[in-house]
């Protein structure tokens, strides 16, 4: 019998990523059996290579064998052990455990390049997002910059909405008037919540509620407010100890807008218009595609752009560019829309033009899966090893803590939190953005009580409001969620609204104006608590994490950090556990008595 765990440093030292030109001492144990294996390892695309393992010692029938590797060159890796010409060997089953068979997964290495590294003044905070348009008016606006907008009076209406979810029609014409100086009349609220980052969805002139389809890059929204209000924001948010970040949406612009100008909004030029504009080469116009050009997603209105096009990269990257001009005016980082769709060269470029502006400014990417693991377009993704994105919105773990919170099973939310642990080099992960809830889901007090909304129209989630008691039991499971997500390793995400019990299902029932005249303390003060708490360890910052106990319904964890430990433990059951950690029993009561204990 062969023995071997990723996750043990007794087996593989260190744990986890490593950078460049680091060198990991891999160690495999026997019981009685003297054959030793070969250790087997490959940079992703090229052949593997073949390293005999050596016997370090046995005693008492108990042999180890060791080796040592230097990964010299960025990239990811995988690895496994093999004996008698590779007929079969030690391959990794799950939990970093390693088993023998005759095939198997690798066990997988990130290596990073040595000089990655990621702001320190996000680390350890607490990040808050606000859809602009949704969260505070400043005063009613009885009369938008644009005729074709719908100003909504009544906040407590609806979000227009098309209930037919083939329909390229989604309405976005509807405004609830939420601008830049309520968001500057909120700071106060915002920074009660432990709040030291504010992400704001895209503020720039966009033909759309959501201004995902940019018209102007260059210039805010009328509805939203004016450049001075923008550097207003940024000014009192720094004040308060509070970093601003922006939405970059750079794989595609509105076909509505200054560059492409299919509706002739902005005169006759447009690269629509005219094949000498100056935006011409940003897209590709083709009789191939559906439209006549290439769209996101076959979205008429929203055109493509080259990423690589030189004119594209000067305009967004350059030294009088997109990126350099936010920053420069307040902005403390960028937020990249739909990171896995934009090519990794353009990404490094984007980070350079974000880092000339400051090493402490942010450059973080969306993406849903494993960030290290993505392959997208047909290659495998770089975005994390140190010359692209800081790091990601960490979507692994907020689909771990609901699956756990809803359905239970410890062990499964144990192995997927450690995958992403074990993948990500500590630079990006203790920079990861962990939300329950964004702008592109279900809200997750919803999630955790409602129905799965997939085969459900639109219609249908317009009407669902939870009953009082699945709303009561959906409460605590969300206490229960962010108690999980503060204590975490990343940065705690709150999408606005969901601090005061705010429901909805899909865009754009998770897209409803803040609730002002209705916000439930009983959430809103657990998360002050949480937020409270983590603010006062350093352990949430910089620390390791480890597991100490997990049942179907119970999950504890230790963050720690100079000999210092915190402990989180969340029961999401109705009996009562204990568990024991450092000769200290622990009772952890059950969800229904409990709100978070500090």
């Amino acid at each position: 019998m062969y023995y071997f765990n990723s996750r043990n440093e007794y087996h593989k030292k260190p744990f986890g990523a490593i950078k460049e030109n680091s060198t990991i001492t891999f160690t495999v144990v026997s019981d009685h059996e003297t054959v030793a294996p070969f250790l087997c390892i490959k940079k992703d695309g090229e052949i593997e290579n073949h390293i005999l393992m050596s016997i370090e010692s046995n005693e008492n029938g108990i042999v180890k064998f060791t080796t040592e590797y230097i990964f010299d060159e960025v990239g990811l890796y995988f690895y496994c052990f093999k004996f008698d010409k590779g007929k079969y060997g030690i391959f990794h089953t799950g939990h970093g455990d390693g088993t023998i068979c005759s095939q198997g997964e690798w066990f997988l290495q990130t290596v990073y390049s040595s000089d990655f590294y990621t702001p320190d003044c996000f680390k350890g905070g607490v990040m808050y997002q606000i859809f602009p348009d949704r969260f505070f008016e400043s005063s009613p606006k009885y009369k938008l910059h644009f005729t074709d907008r719908h100003y909504i009076l009544s906040k407590s209406d609806l979000p227009y909405f098309d209930d037919n979810e083939n329909s390229e029609k989604q309405i976005t014409t509807d405004y609830f008037g939420g601008d830049l100086q309520g968001i500057i009349q909120k700071l106060d609220y915002v920074k009660n919540l432990g709040v030291s980052c504010i992400y704001l969805n895209p503020i720039f002139e966009a033909h759309s509620n959501h201004r995902y389809n940019t018209a102007n890059y260059m210039k805010i929204d009328p509805d939203l407010g004016t450049l001075e209000d923008f550097k207003l924001l940024c000014e009192k948010a720094h004040q308060k100890n509070i970093k601003i970040i922006l939405d970059g949406v750079f794989s595609h612009t509105g076909s509505d807008s200054i560059y492409f100008n299919r509706e002739k909004r902005y005169g006759e030029d447009g690269a629509f218009n005219n094949e000498n504009s100056v935006y011409r080469s940003w897209y590709d116009f083709d009789s191939k595609y559906k439209n006549g050009y290439r769209c996101w997603w076959d979205f008429s209105t929203l055109p493509e752009v080259n990423e690589l096009n030189e004119d594209y990269i000067e305009y967004i990257c350059g030294e009088n560019g997109v990126i350099k001009y936010w920053l420069n005016n307040g902005a403390d980082g960028f937020r990249l829309d739909v990171a896995d769709e934009l090519p990794d060269e353009f990404i490094e470029h984007i980070r350079k033009s974000v880092k000339d502006c400051g090493e402490n400014k942010l450059l973080i990417g969306e993406v849903w899966e494993d960030a290290i693991t993505k392959v997208s377009f047909g290659h495998r993704r770089k975005y994390l090893l140190g010359k692209g994105l800081d790091s990601t919105m960490n979507y692994p773990f907020r689909s771990a803590v609901l699956d756990f919170i809803k359905n239970g099973n410890g062990d499964k939310f144990c192995e997927e939190i450690f995958k992403i642990y074990e993948n990500y080099p500590k630079e990006a992960l203790d920079n990861a953005w962990n939300s329950l809830s964004t702008h592109d889901t279900p809200r997750a007090i919803t999630i955790l009580q409602g129905e799965n909304p997939e085969s459900l129209d639109r219609l249908w989630q317009s009407n669902q409001v939870l009953n009082n008691e699945k709303l009561e039991k959906a409460k605590k499971q969300l206490v229960c969620a962010y108690a999980l997500i503060f204590g975490l390793p990343g940065v705690p995400c709150i999408y606005y609204g969901d601090e005061i019990g705010m429901q909805g299902y899909r865009d754009p029932f998770n897209r409803r104006y803040f609730t002002w005249w209705n916000q439930d303390e009983f959430v809103q003060n657990n998360i002050r608590s949480l937020s409270s708490f983590r603010n006062s360890h350093i352990e949430y910052k910089n620390g390791g994490l480890y597991f100490v106990y997990a049942s179907y319904n119970t999950i504890a964890y230790v963050r720690y950090f100079n000999n210092k430990e915190v402990l989180t433990a969340v029961n999401r059951g109705e009996c009562l556990e204990t568990f024991r950690h450092n000769k200290i029993n622990y009772e952890v009561l059950p969800m229904s008595y409990i709100n978070v204990e500090i």
